[in-house]
């Protein structure tokens, strides 16, 4: 459900003030604990950062589907991507550890950069992605967190997910970790790509059965990247 749309002053004048104000105190509070040694702590302030983003824009949240697997066991929930709001809809409505795989040059961006660097995320570049990131996918599993992907590269225009890049398929089996398709709809009736003005709307996330990839083969990448876009698409 789409609610009425707030005036573009609102996002401009209230609303980039308040998410700067949450983004500086909770990332000093974040960047505090993980200087000792408590990243767990530090994904609790991106909770409450995202909690508090959501509120203050009047996003509603709705999660229906199958379970989560046990919070004992790493996953890498898969999801597609239309709005900026979409990690805050996640870190609020997955209740787990979760790290993101994003683009090495968000670690420079002040606060929430910092938070990245210092948190265990993972900061690729995608030019020269390296042997690297299967070692600190290992490390973020042994540490009981799991990742989140958005595996379109980027935020679509329309809607319509765009195709998922079959990279992070591969990590998955590689590293023997289930993943766990998720589909947001309705993040793009809050804030749609290009557009500074945000709407307060009721948002579902929409969890789909783990689909385990232990046994599967390096060649069947590709696959499982359409069979999963197909099952995130299935739920829009």
């Amino acid at each position: 459900m789409t609610l009425p749309p707030y005036h573009w002053w609102r996002t401009v004048f209230f609303l980039i003030p308040a998410i700067a104000a949450y983004t500086i105190v909770l990332g000093l509070v974040s960047l505090a604990a993980s200087a000792a040694g408590r990243p767990f702590f530090a994904h609790r302030c991106a909770q409450w950062w995202s909690r508090l983003i959501l509120r203050t824009t009047g996003v509603r949240l709705e999660r229906t589907g199958a379970p989560l697997p046990p919070p004992s066991e790493s996953c890498i929930v898969v999801a597609n991507h239309a709005s900026i709001y979409d990690i805050p809809i996640l870190f609020t409505a997955i209740p787990r550890q979760l790290r993101i795989m994003a683009k090495s040059t968000l670690g420079y961006v002040p606060f929430i950069g910092w938070h990245l660097r210092w948190s265990g995320h993972l900061l690729v570049n995608r030019a020269r992605p390296g042997a690297s990131i299967f070692k600190r996918m290992q490390r973020m599993a042994r540490s009981g967190a799991s990742l989140v992907v958005f595996p379109e590269g980027g935020r679509t225009s329309d809607g319509t997910p765009l195709p998922f890049k079959g990279g992070v398929f591969l990590l998955a089996i590689e590293t023997g970790l289930p993943i766990v398709p998720v589909t947001i709809a309705g993040s793009r009736d809050v804030m749609p790509k290009g557009r500074l003005r945000t709407n307060p709307a009721t948002v579902r996330v929409i969890v789909h059965p783990a689909i385990p990839t232990a046994g599967r083969s390096r060649d069947e990448a590709r696959a499982l990247a359409t069979h999963v876009r197909a099952i995130v698409a299935s739920a829009l």
